[in-house]
């Protein structure tokens, strides 16, 4: 079957076949983190937060490294305000974890905010042209409601977040454990 050029994933089925074992691994490190986000929801987020500051911090760096050198695509200066900028948003993320979330999830209140506005406006805007459209003004007050929610009580909404995405890491851990296992025997019967 990997062999047929005329199957549609032929090269890359015959690779994620042959090493179905690092699906698999994606999978169980997905389900972990998922199962640990679920359980500790504000540790979660202040690891994430962390995270990105260790991530902010590496681009600055590389980023002062670029200017320094002269291979920076942009001004110098520019590279270098760029660079301290990360490198300061790294160092305050890593010292405060969950402050850097709160901000975060500010970001996102907001943004559910002015989607769900949005929503609620097209739907108006657009009644005449489609059916349903109180599910579109249904979605928009919805959003309206979690993003002042989430602005009015960060760390519940900092709790809600992690939730949602220890959830999403879980589904999507055990779909890749399941796929791991089908390209395992699909490997087996395609030889």
């Amino acid at each position: 079957m990997n062999g047929n050029p005329d199957f549609p994933a032929g090269p890359l089925f015959g690779t994620l076949s042959r090493h179905w074992w690092v699906v698999l691994l994606f999978g169980l490190f997905a389900v972990a983190f998922g199962v640990l986000a679920l359980m500790a929801p504000v540790r979660t987020a202040a690891v994430l937060a962390m995270w990105l500051g260790v991530m902010a911090i590496v681009e600055g760096v590389v980023a002062l490294a670029s200017a320094v050198g002269g291979s920076a695509p942009v001004s110098r200066g520019w590279a270098v305000f760029y660079a301290l900028v990360s490198i300061a948003f790294g160092v305050l993320a890593i010292l405060n974890p969950l402050a850097t979330a709160s901000v975060l999830l500010l970001f996102l209140a907001a943004w559910l905010v002015v989607g769900g506005i949005y929503r609620i406006v097209f739907a108006i805007r657009v009644r005449r042209h489609i059916r349903g459209e109180w599910l579109l003004i249904l979605s928009g007050l919805l959003a309206v409601a979690l993003g002042v929610m989430f602005a009015l009580n960060p760390l519940g909404g900092l709790m809600v977040t992690s939730l949602w995405i220890g959830a999403m890491a879980l589904v999507y851990g055990v779909l890749q454990v399941v796929v791991a296992f089908r390209l395992r025997r699909l490997g087996r019967t395609a030889v």
